[in-house]
Order: C-alpha cells, then sequence, then structure tokens
C-alpha cells in the first residue's frame, strides 16, 4: 500500500483543466489499495472513479461498458497479467488510455505494457498530486515513463520485425495527425488546429494505427518518425 496516498487523501489535490470531469477506472486486486484510491479520487475536484475491478476478467467484462478516460492497471494480477489484460482491453476498445501501476520500476512488465497498448506507467508509492498529473497527461495524449523505459521503446523499432507487415499508406491527413502527435499535441489541440472535430481525429487514429500495425499513439509515432 502507498504511504503518500494514504497520507495524501486529505491534502487538496490539483484541479483538472477547464472544469471537466475525468473518469477513471481502477484494476488492482489489493482490496485496500484499490479502496484508498478510489476514495482519493472521488475526493479529488474534477475526478470520479466509475469501476474498480479486482481481476482481469472483471475489467474485460466492465471497462468497455463505461467507457472511462483512463484505466489504471496493477501490472500483477491473479487472473490474467495487467499486460495481458491491457493487450485484451486495447482490442476491444483502441481509444483506451492506460496507465499502468507497479510497485517497482519492473522494466519488463512495463515495457511489455507499452509494447501491449499502454500509455505509460506510474509507481505505487508516488505522490497523490503525481498521480492525478499523470492521469491528466495521459488523457491530454501524454506519455508519462522513465527515460530508461523510453529508450526501450525507441530502440524496439530501430530493429527491423521479422515477418513483418507491409503498412499500407497514409493518407495526407492521416500524416498531419502523426505530424501533430510527434509534437506532442493532444487529440482535442489536433481537431482545434485541422478544424475537424475530436470524434473525426480518434478515426483517423484507427485507421493509422491499423496501417503501422501498432496499438497505441506512442507505438505510432515512433515508427512514423523511424
Amino acid at each position: 500500500m502507498s504511504q503518500n496516498l494514504q497520507e495524501g487523501i486529505s491534502v487538496r489535490p490539483v484541479e483538472s483543466r477547464a472544469g471537466m470531469l475525468t473518469s477513471v477506472a481502477i484494476v488492482e486486486d489489493n482490496t485496500d489499495f484499490r479502496a484508498t484510491l478510489t476514495r482519493y479520487l472521488d475526493a479529488a475536484p474534477g475526478y470520479r472513479c466509475i469501476c474498480a475491478c479486482a481481476t482481469s476478467q472483471e475489467a474485460i467484462q466492465k471497462i468497455p461498458r463505461v467507457q472511462p478516460d483512463v484505466v489504471l492497471m496493477d501490472v500483477h494480477l491473479p487472473d490474467m497479467s495487467g499486460v495481458d489484460c491491457t493487450r485484451k482491453l486495447k482490442e476491444l476498445c483502441p481509444n483506451l488510455q492506460i496507465l499502468m501501476l507497479t510497485v517497482y520500476e519492473d522494466n519488463e512488465r512495463v515495457f511489455g505494457a507499452l509494447k501491449a497498448g499502454a500509455s505509460g506507467y506510474l509507481l505505487k508509492r508516488a505522490d497523490p498530486a503525481d498521480i492525478l498529473a499523470a492521469i491528466q497527461d495521459v488523457k491530454l495524449g501524454g506519455a508519462p515513463m522513465s527515460s530508461q523505459i523510453a529508450r526501450r521503446v525507441v530502440q524496439s523499432f530501430r530493429e527491423p520485425p521479422r515477418n513483418a507487415q507491409k503498412s499500407e499508406s497514409l493518407s495526407q491527413r492521416e500524416e498531419e495527425i502523426l505530424q501533430h502527435l510527434s509534437k506532442g499535441y493532444s487529440t482535442k489541440e489536433i481537431a482545434e488546429q485541422l478544424s475537424v472535430s475530436v470524434n473525426t481525429v480518434r478515426t483517423h487514429l484507427q485507421h493509422i494505427y491499423h496501417k503501422l500495425h501498432v496499438r497505441s499513439r506512442t507505438e505510432a509515432v515512433v515508427k512514423f518518425l523511424h
């Protein structure tokens, strides 16, 4: 259990941007930590925990129905690993943003989760304000991770994959969206830059993921730049 999180419940957390509610789902098998995290999110202005699951199977059943903005996913789960659960959820909900929760910087598992489609990771001992900041970062299109993990992500794309499928050609609009992503723009900001709706950008992102054979915007940007 994170002592920082327990102590931080009474501390005024960071407010979300523009007063918009950020919905969060939790997948965590530790009952006490799950309850503590749920209470903290519900007490934070602009945040709400809309789903708290103890197992991967429960998450796979419930999360696609409630469609949260961000999922906090434990790496170690009793029935199916957090990595496998992430992969399955991304297949069901390609636009779902997932942050991995881990006690230690378990590089192998975290790296595997990022390749499976996670957008970043959090240490369970993180300060409460850092948890909210990471949730907002991912919601706005960021990818919080250590430099060590980020380097591994980049290196993985420098190695030519075996029996790689030939990627389909990207349209001019899809390339424009990838260029904006590479500059750190969020989905909403890209929509404003291109004078289109957020849903239109999300549809283009789905096509990009399919054409590049990737599962996340991090993978798409790295592969596009490479």
